[in-house]
């Protein structure tokens, strides 16, 4: 199983936990940005009990892993333009108290701050998240070692069977082999067992992958919005 240190080592092993953004509101409350969607550095910093400069050199750190799920850095015309959409969201007007950056803002998703989660080393928050990632995982393979241990338990059975039968003599024969044949079937299922686990694997990568095309699409969706309320 995984540890906390591999977690925080191994890029590989982060990937596989990407998909689940879940954990992030068992262990405290995420507030995000009125579009339901982001967050500022000062919230990450928030949820996570520490400095923003803390946040700031974890993400610069790890630029290309944190990009990659989800961080981006607002400037210029695409900055103004969040800044007005965040607003119409807010229901307040300029001068109100929604908190706008002068030159840039730095922005991040859920999965930006699961990724930051198993990045943080100094934040007891941070911990929490990483061990119920943890412990979610050592569910899942003890249910796999549950099912390997029956299946066994079941293949001892059968060839006790399989020797009584020997015993009774060619009348009982083509019931020995029927019985073999159940043997192979139990091994083959042994094996789609083992290819769904690789399966699983695959599956939080393409998890990962729609996560992204998510975010992207209710990014689209809000400047459509947009686009129609200008028309």
């Amino acid at each position: 199983m995984p540890t906390e240190v591999a977690l925080l080592e191994s890029r590989a092993l982060r990937v596989e936990q990407m998909g689940r953004v879940d954990v992030l509101d068992k262990v405290k409350s995420l507030v995000v940005l009125p579009d339901g969607i982001h967050l500022r550095t000062e919230d990450v910093a928030r949820y996570f009990e520490v400095s923003t400069e803390v946040i700031k050199k974890v993400t610069q750190r790890h630029r290309a892993e944190v990009t990659e799920n989800g961080l981006r850095l607002l400037r210029g015309s695409e900055l103004r333009e969040f800044h007005r959409d965040m607003l119409s969201l807010w229901g307040g007007d300029e001068d109100g108290s929604y908190p706008q950056a002068a030159t840039q803002l730095t922005l991040y998703t859920r999965r930006t701050v699961l990724n930051v989660a198993m990045l943080l080393r100094d934040s007891d928050i941070a911990r929490c998240v990483r061990t119920y990632l943890l412990d979610a995982e050592q569910d899942l393979r003890a249910g796999y070692a549950s099912l390997e241990h029956r299946v066994t338990r079941i293949e001892s059975c059968l060839a006790g069977v399989g020797s009584a039968l020997q015993e009774l003599g060619p009348v009982l024969n083509r019931m020995s082999h029927r019985l073999d044949s159940l043997d192979r079937r139990m091994d083959i299922t042994h094996q789609v067992v083992g290819a769904m686990s690789v399966r699983l694997g695959h599956l939080s990568e393409d998890i990962v992958r729609i996560d992204g095309r998510m975010d992207d699409l209710a990014r689209r969706l809000k400047d459509l919005s947009r686009r129609n309320k200008q028309r």
